[in-house]
């Protein structure tokens, strides 16, 4: 997602015939932040933050009115009010991002069939087979952003070119509220004088090797020679560069969505320092884990712990499993396990997440064996889902945690910044966010959520 302001906005005004530019890259503006104004019009124009009040809060999305203060999405709240101290802070809702986002794809699907949704406000569409019914790319996209704003109130960018590398950084330079076609022929014309930070995969430690070496646009890059570019980043990664440089993308839209992982994490208001309050959160996770596992109706054979300390130093430690499992006890057992093995028992923690990943059909229960070790634990849980099913999903929690939350002072919801496996019938994008606590407690050092990277 783009953290863009509106600065160096660059968009086609004038109708154009070209069809050599048929892969559309569709981003709605700000998303988060204009779900939310459309049940706060009196906001509008005003810079607006969508996440938590709290010191230890993260922001979730920005008005452009914020982003111009320097706001953007990820960032600590309290540098984000600092920046900007007249800043209205609303709380997200995500059950409402995925119901707009569901309207959303929905028109993306009239369009054409070829649809490759990237999450829950962007998708790739290949209109070639549309132009004929529909008109150029260009006619396409300006239609398509008139009916998204016509029926939900929202805008999106659109970016149009004959790569998907090219399109995504058309939207992102359209933005906000415009459409921006580069047909193939001024590919390079566009990108080479754009600074290396507009190639994928370029980040701040690799734009500071470049920039060492005196690269400091895309240009610099395509004319460098190869093997500047493998010393300096490795063989793949220079390789991949110097394609990207000049344009060259092969990869296609592909409409089926290849789920990736499952997971939940929770950021403390109060780093903790006991680590049986750690353990517990760990169970609380992987039972929320399990559950979206089997309501999507997959199993993972890798179980990831996501640890970060006070200084925001972030630790990842994985485990695979000799056969998948979609169980939260199985997922817990095994996190735990790793948790032991970091040594950071009696470190001050500030986020915990469980992540379960390598994703394939559910069922869980593995190879075909005699008996099912687990089988016990499958029954029970089969159980709680029914019953959560009935009554909710905040009704039913494992024993060990009953009252433990209220005794370690702690309440409020988990993300599910790393799920990305869509309930059965869920168009994708859809699941992505954590649905509601678990429990109920106290508001003392209330969990918040750390969900970057959504909603530009």
């Amino acid at each position: 997602m783009s953290k863009q302001d509106g600065s160096g906005r660059l968009v086609t005004t004038v109708p154009t015939d070209d069809v050599s530019a048929p892969i559309l890259h569709v981003d709605m503006d700000a998303f988060f932040a204009s779900v939310e104004l459309l049940d706060r019009p009196d906001l509008r124009g005003l810079p607006v933050v969508i996440g938590q009040r709290s010191d230890r809060s993260v922001v979730t999305a920005a008005t452009y009115e914020a982003r111009k203060f320097g706001v953007n999405s990820a960032m600590p709240m309290a540098i984000a009010l600092r920046r900007c101290p007249q800043a209205v802070v609303l709380e997200p809702h995500f059950e409402k991002y995925r119901y707009w986002s569901r309207r959303v794809m929905s028109m993306f699907d009239d369009v054409t069939p070829r649809v490759e949704r990237l999450g829950i406000d962007e998708a790739f569409l290949d209109v070639s087979g549309a132009v004929r019914l529909m008109g150029s790319p260009f006619a396409i996209g300006t239609e398509l952003r008139r009916r998204v704003h016509a029926e939900t109130g929202l805008r999106c960018s659109v970016g149009a070119a004959s790569t998907k590398f090219v399109a995504k950084l058309a939207s992102s330079v359209a933005k906000p509220d415009g459409i921006l076609v580069v047909p193939h022929d001024q590919t390079v014309a566009f990108l080479h004088p754009r600074p290396i930070s507009a190639l994928w995969g370029v980040g701040g430690k690799t734009e500071e090797v470049l920039g060492n070496l005196g690269l400091r646009t895309v240009g610099d890059v395509a004319t460098a020679s190869l093997d500047t570019l493998v010393r300096a980043v490795g063989p793949a990664a220079g390789a991949k560069l110097q394609d990207l440089a000049w344009g060259r993308d092969p990869r296609v839209v592909t409409t089926g969505t290849e789920e990736k992982s499952v997971g939940h994490e929770v950021t403390f208001s109060t780093d903790v320092v006991d680590p049986e309050v750690i353990r517990r959160e760990l169970l609380r996770l992987s039972d929320r884990v399990g559950s979206r596992l089997r309501d999507a109706g997959l199993s993972g054979r890798t179980v990831v712990l996501k640890l970060r300390t006070s200084d925001f130093t972030t630790i990842t430690r994985s485990r695979t499993l000799a056969d998948p499992t979609d169980l939260g006890r199985r997922i817990y057992d095994e996190v735990r396990s790793v948790y032991e093995a970091t040594g950071k028992q009696h470190e001050r923690i500030r986020l915990v997440g469980v992540r379960v990943e390598q994703l394939g059909a559910g069922g869980g229960g593995g190879s075909l064996a005699l008996w099912d070790d687990d089988a016990g634990w499958r029954e029970a849980e089969s159980t709680m889902d029914a019953l959560r099913a009935k009554f909710g999903s905040t009704m039913l929690t494992p024993a060990s945690l009953l009252g433990a939350r209220r005794r370690d002072g702690l309440s409020g919801p988990d993300t599910g910044a790393d799920a990305r496996a869509p309930r059965r019938g869920a168009p994708s994008g859809e699941g992505r966010d954590a649905p509601g606590p678990v429990g109920r407690g106290p508001r003392r050092p209330a969990p918040r959520p750390d969900h970057p990277g959504h909603g530009e």
